[in-house]
């Protein structure tokens, strides 16, 4: 996977922001947690992201994948190219670590941002349909026809 196609798929993730720190790693992030990193300048590392600890006990016996630097001990791993796991894999394993994260921010945060999805997705939803609207009126007028 390119450096753009990875772009691209974790910008896709719902409130996903990307940002450059520690001078030219390029971050992505959900509500400000971090979950995957790649350099834009020649590195060891090509790709870091969070797991699972069973996963990154299997991800680090595979040859190419490592324990990330200063990150192992959150179950990050590291890939010393993009392309040492196949694409579909490598989606899933970056679709997993959106997950983690976003898992671990507080219940509340969790709900406001997925309604936030929803009214994104489906701004219609939350006007309520003409069906409803007929079943509001017909309450309301058996409610006035009842004084």
């Amino acid at each position: 996977m390119e450096i753009d196609a990875l772009r691209h798929y974790c910008l896709a993730f719902p409130h996903t922001t990307e940002n450059i720190q520690w001078g030219y790693d390029l971050c992505f992030k959900v509500d400000g947690k971090l979950f995957a990193v790649t350099p834009l300048e020649p590195a060891p590392v090509r790709l870091s992201f969070k797991c699972s600890p069973q996963m990154f006990a299997e991800l680090c016996e595979r040859p190419g994948v490592r324990p990330a630097p200063y990150m192992a001990r959150a179950q990050w791993v590291a890939l010393e190219k993009l392309n040492t796991l196949p694409d579909p894999e490598l989606r899933e394993l970056l679709a997993e670590s959106y997950r983690l994260v976003f898992e671990r921010l507080p219940k509340k945060r969790q709900l406001e941002l997925s309604r936030a999805v929803g009214e994104q997705r489906n701004p219609k939803q939350a006007q309520p349909s003409a069906k409803k609207k007929k079943q509001s009126a017909r309450k309301a007028k058996r409610a006035g026809a009842g004084r």
